[in-house]
């Protein structure tokens, strides 16, 4: 059996997420693997990319064949370079850590003095129409043409 390590797309259309698997290369692309060793987002900014050192070596050494695509992300996490021998640089960018909203918002509140300028939750258009009178009480609610015929 011929085992290839490669790329089991995930995710919504646009937003692509990936696992590293090992699989039968007969089997198709979303097909049930042999074992996942990762993980891969492109989306994110920097892209995650974690994979199970360990069990790649194991699968590297046993003879599975990875992709093109496969190759570059094992490249950067470094496991290519033990695997070869090569000494190259890897390097695997850190997460930034995200943003506290809650925080930001009280700072940019204590800045403005605690008063909201605007409302949080503003009116649909749909509502604020249907609240709208049909006619104003000054004017009379007939048309022109029965007017005329009066």
């Amino acid at each position: 059996m011929a085992v290839k390590i490669r790329l089991k797309r995930l995710g919504k259309i646009r937003s692509p997420h990936y696992r590293i698997v090992v699989m039968d290369s007969r089997a198709k692309r979303d097909g049930r693997a042999i074992e996942e060793i990762g993980l891969y987002h492109p989306k994110n900014d920097p892209s995650v990319i974690k994979v199970d050192s360990e069990r790649a070596q194991y699968w590297l050494g046993v003879g599975a064949q990875p992709t093109e695509a496969v190759v570059a992300l094992l490249k950067r996490s470094g496991d290519w370079q033990k695997f070869t021998g090569d000494t190259s640089p890897s390097g695997i960018d850190e997460q930034p850590a995200p943003k506290d909203k809650t925080a930001a918002f009280n700072k940019a509140l204590a800045e403005s003095d605690g008063s909201s300028t605007t409302e949080a939750i503003s009116k649909s258009s749909r509502k604020a129409k249907a609240v709208e009178p049909a006619a104003t009480p000054d004017e009379p609610a007939v048309s022109d043409d029965a007017a005329e015929q009066a």
